[in-house]
């Protein structure tokens, strides 16, 4: 998985059936929004806290191996306080990533949008978040 740079690509794409990594994924995979404050909440900490982003993300750390991205977001998600939430293989990208367009092949995989911080302003971030989060793909 990675981003495959394709300019009409936006979005999230997986190969073919039989298919193989050589072409270009060109079969979208659904987008869609979940609504959930302590997601809202990981995302304004992502905001505000520039260790933790690059964590999910690698923006000062870009050759951070995809494998690392999965292990801190299945790490974010299930240290969520009240309602942590375990999946087998969750990645955060950038909105410049699903711009450019993500490909994976791994069934397995839930991709998660991180807002761009630039999105937001003023002292509500969680709120700020939520609202982002109902704006698909806005939402981690």
């Amino acid at each position: 998985m990675a981003p495959h740079g394709n300019p009409a690509g936006r979005g999230i794409f997986k190969h073919k059936p039989g298919s193989n990594a050589g072409n270009k994924a060109d079969v979208k995979v659904a987008d869609f929004s979940y609504q959930n404050d302590e997601l809202a909440a990981l995302i304004a900490k992502a905001w505000t806290n520039a260790g933790f982003r690059d964590g999910l993300v690698g923006d000062a750390t870009p050759n951070l191996p995809i494998a690392q991205r999965i292990a801190n977001a299945q790490s974010a998600l299930q240290g969520l306080p009240i309602h942590p939430i375990s999946l087998a293989s969750p990645i955060v990208i950038t909105e410049d990533e699903y711009n450019d367009g993500w490909e994976l092949d791994d069934d397995d995989t839930v991709v998660f949008v991180l807002p761009n911080a630039s999105r937001q302003s003023g002292t509500n971030l969680v709120e700020t978040a939520k609202m982002l989060m109902a704006c698909v793909p806005n939402g981690i």
